[in-house]
C-alpha cells in the first residue's frame, strides 16, 4: 500500500544494553558521552533547550528538548534545513528506556519522514543500529 501524501513515516530501533538505565540515561544527555556515540553538540537536559547537532559530513542539525521524563524518556527535534527542499527533514527523536533483568531495553524512534524523503528515512533506518553499536561500545569501555 503507497501511503498517503499527507502521511509520515517513522523508524523505531529496539536494543537491549547490558547496563544500567542509569548508565544509558547518562550516555544520552551528557555532552561529552553524546559526542562519543552520536555528535558535536550542545545539548542541555532542559525542556525548550535548544541546540546543534554537528554531524561528520558537515551538515548541523538543529534541535529542540521537548520531553523529558528523567531516566526513563527523552524526546527532541531533529531538524535538518537543505538548500533543496526535498532534503529538509523535520522530524522527532525519542529515547525510551525500561529496565529489563539483563540491564536497559532502549527504543528509540524518529518519526516525521515525508513520504517524498525515501533517503533520508532510509538513511534512519540504516543509521540508527549503527549508532546503537557505537552507543554499545561506549558503555562497554565507560565506568
Amino acid at each position: 500500500m503507497k501511503p498517503d501524501d499527507n502521511e509520515t513515516r517513522h523508524v523505531v530501533v529496539e536494543r537491549e544494553f547490558s547496563h544500567p538505565p542509569e548508565k544509558v540515561w547518562r550516555a544520552l544527555t551528557q555532552p561529552h558521552l553524546i559526542e562519543e556515540w552520536l555528535m558535536k553538540n550542545d545539548f542541555q537536559l532542559a525542556i525548550g533547550h535548544s541546540f546543534h547537532l554537528h554531524g561528520d559530513w558537515g551538515g548541523v542539525l538543529d534541535c529542540e528538548v521537548l520531553a523529558i521524563e528523567q531516566g526513563k524518556m527523552l524526546s527532541y527535534s531533529w531538524n535538518l534545513t537543505h538548500d533543496d527542499p526535498a532534503f529538509d527533514l523535520r522530524s522527532v527523536v525519542t529515547f525510551t528506556l525500561a529496565p529489563v533483568p539483563t540491564g536497559t531495553r532502549l527504543r528509540v524512534e524518529q518519526a516525521g519522514f515525508r513520504p517524498d524523503q525515501p533517503q533520508a528515512y532510509g538513511g534512519a533506518k540504516s543509521g540508527w543500529p549503527r549508532l546503537l553499536s557505537s552507543l554499545e561500545q561506549l558503555l562497554d569501555r565507560t565506568e
